[in-house]
Formats: structure tokens, sequence, C-alpha cells
């Protein structure tokens, strides 16, 4: 009996945290839909009582399918031992089959049986949401088969739910078939693709903002996914957490190092859970009065309830983690009954976001009456003629790339400090490279040259080439792999976490591949002629995704090419340092002839998009893009000198280092190399002597 009650101490029964979370998820669901009356029937339109109900209930099970898929297949990756027992190989010794942890096991199960039900509910909604745009009850007239699939290949929510699908079916199917700790790696972050088509048609992304709520819908969804998605995940693996091997210790330590590694992921997500549900929310609630309206009161008692599961994670962090980790079994009871509470409030935030994305906002997101040819193309009106003081009190937050530069600056002085207070000593001139490299992305992905960027094409070549020369070079010389090598603890239980994936990649034959100087030369200059003298540039242009994309692209291109250059980061290969110049130089004679063969035509690029912008200030279009081509030639000389000297400094360092190593050679074996080379051509002489 004693046994028995310790056993169920460490391994909790699944129904525990199941039946109080979907007790808790109904309760709060039918209270949030009685309150805004989401499905009362309408006026005009109606779809039905079963459309009116069926809808919110079937968002309700996809989203939480969605992020059991993902907060599963991520647990199964970062976070899980793959085998139940870690083998060490000696050489010339067979390989040993080593069965599947249960952990790991039950999670891949979760994955696949999550994401039927992601796929399913997807499906679910595909239709619904059409017999609800179209105003009318579900019948099975031939002319509706027609119209749905108008529906699917013509509308946008259309779109985005028929790529759901798609999305969660490979997802799925992956999910069954792969078990390898790169396999499932890269599931789960092909997983994450489910999340863009949701951004898209998120109630906030119709405001006037479109793109800036877009990317807050699209980072409050990711850490929904991982939050939230995990402590579901967490609550059902609870009962094989005890099981890494006989006695309680064990089982108590294998709990403890999960809870702890969810928690410090967990951490990441709340804070940026928070921030983007905010950017969110004041899109559409722009009056302090509009809290008071059903909109406002959901978003009131969502932000409560998350500070509360946040205030559960701290808990679980200060408290009942480091006891775990130090032998105290009693506070494994003390985690079970947080992760339930932990349970039960996120299925209450899952229900009340299900009913929020339902119910009308305070503020229209009705598009202004008169439409103007800017708004037409970018989605906002033609900002005023640029002045100097324009440039620094422009702004258009990309909350994508603000999220990316503080979570970089929080890890890197993180870090840092973790370095100095172990009494090492980081580099103050990296740390300072790696601040002005975010500050100067900031700038240009939510500055005045992000958003003047978007009207004319002189100020996109600046953001280009910031993008792509200037901000690599200094995130390049803050060696952030290295850095956070340094400090990322290692993992001994066959785990793959931040530190063991960063050094997979690094050693990868695809990271060979990509971090060759000549193919980062190609890959640099290539990308250029694509997108400048192919049809790509316009739809870059013109849509958000596209758009976020050539950014990223241009960033990666740029940091693979420094950092084939610069001797930073640790790369599979470093190689000669004449090679590396004779890319450079053949980079930049490229660059040249590119900029002075785009300066000398008169073909507009991207026409129907800079040609009918609508400017009233500025030159014409294709005197704007004379001007961009030469700004293009011009920005290019500075980072190239930039980066030819950085070489030259690695190569002089490295030739010292070689002459040091040299020198204590000689000394220990009193010169013999050279005594070696001076035999040798003795021989040689006297071999050419005729009269030896």
């Amino acid at each position: 009996m004693a046994s028995q009650r310790a056993s169920r101490e460490l391994a909790p029964p699944v129904t525990r945290f199941i039946l109080p979370g979907i007790l808790t998820m109904v309760l709060v669901f039918l209270a949030a839909v009685m309150f805004t009356g989401i499905t009362a029937p309408t006026l005009l339109a109606d779809p039905g009582a079963f459309v009116r109900w069926a809808l919110p209930i079937s968002r309700a099970i996809h989203h939480t399918a969605m992020s059991m898929t993902i907060g599963a297949l991520l647990f199964a990756a970062f976070i899980l031992p793959r085998a139940s027992k870690v083998l060490r190989h000696e050489a010339g010794s067979r390989e040993q089959e080593v069965p599947d942890h249960p952990s790991f096991t039950r999670a891949m199960n979760i994955a696949a049986g999550a994401g039927v039900v992601w796929t399913l509910a997807a499906a679910t909604v595909l239709l619904l949401t059409f017999w609800d745009l179209a105003g009318t009850p579900i019948n099975l007239k031939p002319e509706y088969s027609v119209a749905i699939l108008d529906y699917i290949i013509g509308i946008t929510t259309g779109r985005a739910w028929a790529w759901m699908v798609v999305i969660a079916a490979i997802t799925a199917s992956l999910a069954l078939a792969v078990r390898s700790k790169t396999a499932v790696g890269m599931t789960a972050l092909f997983s994450f693709f489910g999340i863009v088509p949701l951004a898209f048609i998120g109630h906030a992304s119709g405001g006037d903002d479109h793109f800036a709520a877009v990317n807050s819908i699209a980072l409050h969804l990711l850490s929904v996914v991982i939050w939230l998605g995990g402590i579901m995940v967490l609550a059902l693996l609870a009962p094989t957490l005890g099981v890494e091997a006989p006695g309680r210790e064990r089982g108590r330590v294998l709990a403890g190092v999960v809870l702890k590694r969810f928690s410090a992921l967990a951490t990441v997500a709340v804070f940026m859970m928070i921030g983007s549900g905010i950017a969110s929310a004041v899109i559409r609630v722009t009056e302090w009065g509009q809290l008071l309206t059903p909109y406002g009161a959901l978003l009131v008692a969502k932000l409560v309830l998350t500070l509360a599961l946040g205030l559960l994670g701290l808990a679980h962090r200060r408290w009942v983690i480091p006891k775990l980790l130090n032998g105290e079994f009693s506070a494994l009871k003390a985690a079970w009954r947080i992760v339930l509470g932990e349970v039960m409030l996120m299925a209450a935030v899952m229900s009340l976001a299900t009913v929020l994305a339902r119910t009308a906002p305070p503020t229209s997101d009705e598009a202004p009456a008169t439409t103007t040819p800017a708004r037409l193309l970018t989605g906002y009106d033609l900002p005023p003629a640029p002045t100097s003081s324009s440039w620094f009190t422009v702004w258009r937050m990309d909350w994508i790339w603000v999220a990316v530069c503080l979570i970089g600056l929080g890890f890197y002085l993180w870090a840092f400090i973790k370095l100095r207070r172990r009494g090492d000593k980081p580099s103050v001139l990296r740390l300072a490279s790696w601040i002005t490299g975010l500050v100067a992305l900031f700038y240009v992905t939510s500055g005045a040259v992000a958003v003047y960027g978007k009207v004319q094409f002189s100020t996109h070549m600046v953001d280009h080439m910031s993008l792509t020369m200037i901000v690599p070079i200094f995130l390049v010389l803050g060696t952030p792999i290295t850095l956070a090598l340094q400090v990322l603890p290692s993992r001994t239980d066959g785990t793959r976490g931040p530190r063991e994936w960063i050094l997979y990649l690094v050693h990868s034959r695809y990271s060979k591949i990509i971090t060759h100087p000549i193919f980062a030369a190609v890959n640099f200059a290539g990308s250029i002629v694509i997108f400048y003298f192919t049809p790509i540039l316009e739809p870059a242009m013109i849509y958000h995704a596209g758009h976020e994309l050539m950014n990223l692209h241009f960033l990666l291109t740029g940091y693979l090419f420094a950092l084939s250059l610069i001797d930073a980061d640790p790369i599979p290969k470093r190689y000669p340092y004449p090679i590396r110049l004779v890319v450079l130089l053949a980079t930049v004679a490229f660059h040249a002839f590119f900029g002075v063969a785009l300066m000398s035509t008169t073909v507009l690029l991207a026409p129907d998009y800079f040609g009918n912008m609508g400017r009233t200030w500025g030159g014409s279009a294709i005197e704007d893009q004379e001007l961009g081509a030469g700004i293009m030639w011009a920005i290019g000389e500075v980072p190239t000198l930039v980066l030819a000297i950085a070489v030259a400094v690695s190569w002089l360092r490295q030739d010292k280092k070689d002459t040091k190593r040299y020198d204590r050679q000689a000394d220990r074996d009193g010169d013999a190399e050279l005594a070696a080379y001076n035999e040798m051509f003795a021989r040689y002489k006297k071999m050419d002597d005729p009269r030896a």
C-alpha cells in the first residue's frame, strides 16, 4: 500500500488533469458566450443555431489540438530523453538497441493523435466558416459545392483554412512516421507554420494597422502554443515522468529536470505573450472607456488569468523545482498540484480567447472612406515628404523584428553577466558590436527607412543594403554562437538542448556548404539579381509575408557572407585568407557592375508598384530608381572596406600565432625543421655538383 501511494504521488493519473481542465473550459466558454451574445441569431443572413454554436466550439477544439501537437513535438525534440538509457559506445563495439523512453513515446503519440484532431477540426472550421459567411444554414444543394470551391480558392479566409488543413495533415503524418532526434526537431519546426494562416485571419488583423496586427497576433500565437500547449502536454506526460528508473529518487529527478527545462522555455513565452497581447489589444481598444464593453471585459479577464498563470509558473521555478532537484520528495506532490492549477487556468484562457475572436471589437476595422493608391499598394497612407527630422520621428513598429531584437539583447546581456559572475572576462567590444547591430536592425525594420522604403525605391535600397551589408557585420563581430556555447549547459541524458542543437547545426553538412566563401558570395550576389531582375520584387513589396521573408533573406545572406570571411564564430572549415580576399574583391566588382547596370537601365522595376504609388513629393519613379542604384553602389563601399580590414586583421593575428608556435617548436627541438630544410638543399647541391 505504501508503494502504491508513493507511485500515485510520483505519477498522478491523467484524469486528475483532464477532467478539471475540460470542465473549466466548458464553464468559462458558456459564461463568455452568454456574456457576449455571439451565438444570438442575426437579423440578416443568419446561418442557423447549429453553425452559430458549432463554429466557436470547433475553433476551441482546433486551437487546443494545435497547441497540444506543437507542444508535444517541442517536448520530444528539446526536453525529453529519446532513449530509456544513455549508452557510451566504445571503438569497435556493436551498437545496442535501446527502447524509447516512455515519456518520449507518449509525447510522440500525443503529437500524432492531437495532429489528427487538429486536421479534422481545421477542416470543420473551414466548412463552418463558409456557411457563417454565406449567412445560410447548412444544406447540400449542388450550387453550394461550387461556391465552397470558390471560397477556398478566391477568399483569404478560405485559403488560410485550407492551408491550415494541409499543414496539420503533414504534421500529423510526420509525427506518426519520424523518431530520430533530427527528424523530430524538423517536424517541430514545420508545425510552427500553422501559426501563419491564423495570424492573417485573426480578429485584430482586420484593423487599420493591418501589418502590425498580423505580426502581433503571430507572436501571440507563438507564445500561446509554446506555453499553453506545453502545460497541457506536461499534464498528459505526468504518469511517465516517474519511470526513468526504479526508485523514487530517479523519478523525482526526471520530473524536476523536465519541469526546469519547460519552465525556462515558458518564461520567455509568458513575456512574449503579455507583450504581444498588449500590442494587439491597443489596435482594437483605443480608449480607456472601451474596456467596459464586452470585448474589453473579456480582454481584461484574459490578461488577469494570464498573469495568474505566470505567477504559478514563477512558483514552479522559484520554489518547487529547486526542491525537486535537491532531493525533497514532498515537493513533487506540490509540483503536480501547481500543474493542475495551470491546466485549469489555461483552459479558461483558451475559452476566453476563442470567444474573444468572435466578439465585435469596440474600434471599427473598416477602411477609410477615401482610399489612396499608396494605401491600396502598401496598406498605409502615403507618409509626409521626408525632411531631416523625419528620419528620427517617423516610426512604424514591426513587432516580429522588435521581438527578435529584444530577445537577442536579453539573451546576450544574460550570458554576458553570467560569464562575468563566474570569473570570466567577456569582451565589452563584442557586446557593443552586438548592441549596435541590434539597434541598427531595429531601426531599418521599424524606423523611417522601413516606412519610406515601402513607397520609394531609393529608400528601399538603403533598407536592403543596411540589412545585407551593415547590420550583419556588427552581429557577426558580436560572436553570439561562441557566447552561447560558453554559457549554455551541456546535457548528458541523450537529449538535445539549445547547446546540442547549435553544435549539430554548426557541424552539419549543410553548414559546411552555406559557410563556404564561394557559396556565400554567389548567394549574396545572386540574390540581388534574382530580386531585382525577376518578377519576385513586386510581390515581395506588396504582400506582407513576402516582405518579411525578403528582409529575413537579406539579413541571412549578409550574415553568412560576413561569417565566411571574418574569424568570429565557429564554422565547419575556415578557408585560407587569400581565397577570402579574392572572393571579397570579386563580390565588390560584381556589386559595382550591378549598380552601374541598374543606373543605366530605362526599365522601371516593379512598375505596377512603384509606378502607381501616387507620390506627390520626390522625383519620378525612374529618377528615384536611378538614385537608388547610386545609393546601392555607394553604400557597399564602406562595409566592404570594413570586411577587408577584418580579414586582414585576422590574417595578421593568425600569422603571429603561427610564428609563436613555430618559435616554441624550434626551442623544443633545436630548430630541427630549419636544419632538415638546409640539409635537403645541401644534398641537392651535392647531387648537382659534378666534382662531388
